[in-house]
């Protein structure tokens, strides 16, 4: 038998009563769920050097657990010597068991290794959804830094099923999120 993620289990027994307790909702099924968090690296400087795109994509490979794939250019923008249909970027999407997988060693491994951490930003997109950036990849313990040939950053995106950013807020922080204590605005 495989056994369930951990915070998909904290999930059902703990979270969601908590959630319905705090917004007073009449049924489970309106709690706020985490549907997805998508990984997206853009790897501008593979313009010039086409393995520098294989190498980051390996890399999100092995951070995610799960095969990333390359988001092609839309335009010919002279300027930027950009074709239409170029490997720019990767990304991964992640759903069910692996999104939790990924949000807890994110939480309990990733986060704790960041130089000069003080939490996350509380701004979500009013929608619920939240959008985080990481600057550099070797936080995650699945990169050998010796291998690395250069320090690549990447946006982690939680989409959710929350109607407002309060109880989008509520759901991440109790999957354990570290957000900032006080926000000055």
């Amino acid at each position: 038998m495989v056994q369930a993620p951990t915070l998909k289990t904290k999930f059902k027994e703990e979270i969601t009563p908590a959630l319905i307790k705090e917004f007073s909702y009449k049924s489970v099924m309106q709690v706020p769920k985490l549907k997805k968090i998508v990984l997206n690296q853009g790897v501008g400087r593979a313009i010039a050097d086409k393995k520098l795109i294989e190498v980051a994509q390996a890399e999100l490979t092995a951070i995610a657990g799960q095969k990333a794939i390359q988001t092609l250019s839309k335009k010919d923008i002279s300027n930027f010597k950009l074709r239409k249909k170029m490997p720019i970027g990767i990304k991964v999407t992640l759903r069910n068991d692996r999104m939790y997988e990924f949000l807890d060693r994110l939480v309990s491994v990733a986060l704790p290794r960041t130089r000069d951490f003080h939490g996350i930003e509380n701004k979500l997109d009013g929608r619920g959804n939240y959008t985080m950036g990481i600057t550099e990849q070797i936080v995650f313990p699945e990169i050998d830094i010796d291998k690395i040939h250069s320090i690549l950053g990447m946006e982690i995106t939680f989409v959710t099923s929350a109607n407002t950013d309060e109880e989008g807020f509520a759901l991440l922080k109790s999957f354990g999120l570290p957000f900032k204590k006080n926000n000055k605005k």
